[in-house]
């Protein structure tokens, strides 16, 4: 369980129970036949990941999540990226808790990992259908 890291980069945002999210992720994790390597969560601003979309992926945008893959085998690693900033404004857009859109977000990160995708219409559909159904196994929601 501890090697799943939580971090922030210019911003001051905390989890409120780390432990629960970690219990969480790790149970999303072994659903899909995987094993947990070491994963760090990044917090961070707009303006932090806005930095890291264009030089690392030439994006002239702002954006909720980056995820850097380090995954080998069945073994899901990685570097996740949240902007704190993107995660309240999409809250509010659509009109859920931010603690919810803030799950989401940390779930559609690792779902990634495990080899999800959304660039086309159909992958897009089947990793929020994944979202959602990991969402309903929140230990709040159970």
């Amino acid at each position: 369980m501890d090697l799943i890291y939580f971090h922030n980069e210019d911003t001051d945002f905390e989890l409120s129970d780390p432990l629960k999210i970690k219990k969480w992720i790790l149970e999303c994790i072994s659903n899909e036949n995987k094993s947990c390597g070491e994963l760090n969560f990044i917090f961070c601003s707009d303006d932090y990941l806005l930095e890291i979309n264009q030089s690392h992926l030439n994006h002239d945008t702002f954006t909720d999540i980056i995820t850097f893959n380090y995954v080998e085998d069945n073994v899901i690693s990685g570097d996740i990226f949240i902007s704190i900033d993107r995660i309240k404004d999409n809250a509010n857009s659509f009109d859920v808790p931010f603690s919810e859109e803030l799950h989401r977000v940390i779930i559609h990160g690792v779902l990634h990992l495990i080899g999800y995708d959304d660039k086309t219409p159909s992958d897009a559909q089947e990793i929020r259908q994944k979202e959602d159904f990991y969402l309903t196994l929140q230990p709040e929601n159970k």
